[in-house]
């Protein structure tokens, strides 16, 4: 008996002692990246009413925990910083941690093109030689879940020889490209989910301001939520990206939109559902959210009206750039050479440097950089014409070809490929397209009345060859609404 209650008060103070010990999120760990030019939360857990004090770069804040044992302290806001510093946190016993540098934090989201790592992609050799340490990744693991979690376990790692290979490819080639032009630290987050389409990543307060998405709302409500399948809605927003949105961060990298296949408005619906859902989340306004618009995919389709396959979907992504602060590196061009069928393209370099240049002019002061291909703006028929309006002609409009990593090369006896034009009995043909200042003119012997145009509007539309001067492409678009 007297061992049985010694074993049991042994138990306890295990437990009590396990509960005396301060503890941080699992996000906080040596080599992490704080953000920098914001108030940043610091929290944890002790014992109940237990006095934390945290100390960070000349500052101290001090916090008394709540009656589940929860702590936090926010540290006032903190000019970047590459010199590496230590964070202490000291309650009943002390925690540090090493190698804390100041700068930002970008999450890194989306299904397996985002997973895809630096050392498993065509540029592998970029893995051999980046030993860039202030730029730092956090893995989340995978956690499919039914309710919203607030746990996570990982660890920052710095970019070394040794560990860039497990870096994801397109946050490498992104942070890799900020870091050179800056010489800010960056911190990515990566949190992924192969194979899941849109819905899974959506929270559920996202999908409910979004009344076009209702239906789907009334169905969580009769069935109680997430049923923790592949497709369902919250499930991987509640395990991965949940846990996160009290750290702060810079923005969101997301590259998803392949298991969605041909939807459009309803693509462009869930991306609202899905930016201002983590916006609302975090708390930090509308911090920018940058996306890659779907490569050119399987094998080319030669019908003008296109329309099949992922066409669709990259209209609908077209149309999030509606939402503010927002950006969208187009890949139209970068399916692997020789096997458009690889759901992977291995160029991930241009697919990171693309989405680079989206932030550093629009979050990072590039005023004056080119950051963007030609996207469609306005079209007007002229006869049995019909001239074509872009943004972001950059220095003007080229014909140019793409192979790989290379650069673009411009092909000035070339002609314009993939346009297609109809009238309004809707029948398409395949077009004349000229460049004719900074417009492009569109035309055909078969359409006498034209009423629309379409360019690169299918699965893979091989050959597009409309891009800026500065080596940027243009995005397929359509005029039409059929």
């Amino acid at each position: 008996m007297m061992k049985k209650m010694w074993l049991v008060l042994m138990s306890m103070g295990m437990t009590l002692s396990v509960y005396s010990d301060v503890t941080l999120h699992g996000l906080f760990t040596d080599h992490m990246v704080l953000q920098r030019e914001i108030p940043v939360a610091i929290y944890g857990k002790a014992d109940p009413s237990e006095k934390v004090i945290v100390a960070f770069a000349g500052q101290e804040k001090t916090a008394i925990t709540d009656k589940a044992g929860n702590w936090s302290v926010k540290l006032d806001a903190l000019k970047a910083s590459t010199n590496s510093a230590t964070l202490s946190i000291a309650g009943k016993n002390k925690v540090t941690l090493k190698d804390v540098v100041v700068g930002d934090v970008w999450v890194c989201s989306g299904q397996s093109n985002m997973e895809l790592l630096l050392g498993s992609c065509g540029s592998s050799a970029d893995a051999k030689k980046a030993d860039y340490p202030l730029i730092r990744q956090f893995d989340v693991p995978s956690n499919y879940a039914g309710f919203q979690q607030t746990e996570v376990k990982g660890s920052w790692v710095s970019c070394t020889l040794q560990t860039a290979g497990n870096f994801t490819a397109v946050g490498y080639y992104f942070g890799r490209k900020i870091h050179r032009e800056t010489g800010i630290p960056i911190g990515l987050i990566r949190s992924v989910a192969s194979g899941r389409s849109i819905e899974p990543f959506c929270s559920a307060d996202g999908l409910a301001a979004i009344p076009e998405l209702s239906k789907n709302k009334a169905r969580l409500d009769v069935s109680g939520g997430c049923a923790i399948g592949p497709c369902d809605w919250h499930c991987m927003y509640n395990g991965m990206i949940h846990p996160l949105v009290t750290f702060g961060i810079k923005g969101v990298l997301f590259y998803q939109g392949e298991t969605n296949g041909s939807e459009e408005d309803g693509y462009y619906h869930k991306m609202r559902a899905l930016i201002n859902g983590w916006r609302k989340a975090w708390s930090q306004g509308d911090f920018p959210f940058h996306f890659v618009q779907l490569p050119n995919y399987s094998n080319p389709d030669n019908k003008p009206e296109g329309g099949d396959g992922w066409a669709k979907t990259r209209m609908g992504q077209f149309k999030a750039l509606s939402i503010t602060n927002t950006g969208m590196a187009v890949t139209i061009e970068l399916a692997n050479v020789g096997n458009p069928g690889d759901v992977h393209p291995q160029n991930k370099r241009d697919v990171g440097e693309r989405l680079a240049l989206w932030a550093l002019a629009k979050n990072y002061g590039k005023n004056d950089l080119v950051y963007s291909g030609p996207l469609y703006r306005a079209m007007n028929i002229e006869d049995n014409k019909i001239r074509i309006a872009f943004d972001n002609i950059g220095s003007g409009l080229t014909v140019a070809t793409k192979k790989g990593y290379n650069p673009m090369v411009k092909d000035p006896q070339g002609k314009l490929q993939r346009f297609a034009i109809a009238g309004d009995n809707k029948k398409w043909f395949w077009a004349d397209a000229v460049i004719d200042g900074k417009t492009i003119v569109v035309s055909s012997p078969e359409v006498l009345r034209p009423v629309a145009v379409r360019y690169a509007y299918s699965v893979n539309p091989d050959g597009c060859n409309l891009y800026n001067n500065e080596g940027l492409p243009a995005s397929p678009f359509r005029t039409d609404a059929w």
